[in-house]
């Protein structure tokens, strides 16, 4: 039905939740399945029919930002992922995730498909925009780093190095949460970057499931890292590091809506448990109260 895309931050101020409603697909108007949700991009509201009753008030949620059918890969991008890969090349940490049930488009939207330009996603529009706004900054030199890893079945996996080891470990240091020995690819250039993200893909986890054809069976996490080095006012250089995560999730799902058994089930019990761990997060992220506890990441 719909996938989200959430940009976080250090403060509840600093997560935005952004709805994404796909076109019907083709399996779907075969079975004159009929669309339930409606959406008012103005106002930020979705609003949902009751399938069971068509005649009762459809609820309504409000959101930072609704995208319906029509919207365009590149505004998705310009109104969502932009203002975070800006700020990342300042010297800030981003994130961009995509959440949804399997088969609503998170990956569509995250990486979408190379020709025509257009349909490009999110991370192959924030590769173009990070280079272009590179070779613009005459005052400031940068070094652009790539990492990409999955999660799959509570194991993360080097997605460049597959083969390296059976899974690597989560650790936490002053400085923030790494993973160790995790590989990292210095690129000069979209192609590069690109070939990169390319490749990680090929080892990437994918099944089929009872409501998706090519369905990720695994939480994939592109970062890129960017030191700046300028001249401060003593004279002197220093350093400034940004980070941008993009993130494709696995799909929620129902066991009663996909069949799943034997090692499809328990794919789909780590990914439901996972995102329910993330769930927490985001509510703790986003609370109001003071001094509340952020849960930590437990995947090894």
């Amino acid at each position: 039905m719909e996938d989200g895309e959430v940009a976080t931050g250090d403060s509840r101020d600093n997560v935005r939740v952004m709805i994404r409603c796909r076109p019907l697909s083709k399996d779907e108007r075969t079975n004159e399945q009929k669309t339930i949700v409606s959406m008012d991009t103005e106002m930020g509201i979705v609003s949902v029919k009751s399938p069971e009753n068509p005649e009762a008030a459809p609820r309504t949620f409000a959101f930072d930002q609704v995208y319906d059918q029509n919207v365009t890969q590149k505004y998705v991008y310009d109104t969502s992922a932009r203002p975070i890969v800006e700020s990342v090349l300042d010297g800030y940490n981003g994130t961009v995730f995509a959440y949804g049930q399997t088969g609503t488009g998170k990956t569509f939207t995250m990486e979408g498909v190379p020709e025509p330009p257009e349909l490009r996603g999110v991370i192959p529009n924030a590769f173009n925009h990070i280079f272009e706004q590179i070779s613009l900054i005459a005052d400031r030199q940068f070094m652009v780093r790539a990492s990409f890893l999955e999660i799959y079945n509570e194991k993360i996996r080097d997605l460049l190095e597959p083969k390296k080891m059976d899974h690597l470990e989560l650790h936490e240091s002053p400085q923030g949460v790494y993973v160790q020995g995790l590989s990292t690819v210095v690129v000069k250039c979209v192609s590069e970057i690109d070939h990169v993200m390319q490749r990680g893909k090929l080892a990437r986890t994918v099944g089929e499931t009872a409501m998706n054809h090519e369905s990720s069976r695994s939480h994939s996490l592109f970062t890129i890292t960017i030191d700046i080095v300028e001249i401060g006012p003593d004279g002197e250089p220093f350093v400034r590091v940004g980070k941008l995560n993009m993130v494709d999730l696995a799909g929620s799902e129902r066991q009663s809506k996909t069949g799943a058994t034997g090692d499809r089930l328990k794919e789909a019990n780590n990914i439901n448990l996972s995102l329910s761990a993330l769930g927490n997060v985001i509510s703790a992220l986003t609370s109001s109260k003071k001094g509340i506890h952020i849960p930590t990441a437990t995947a090894s």
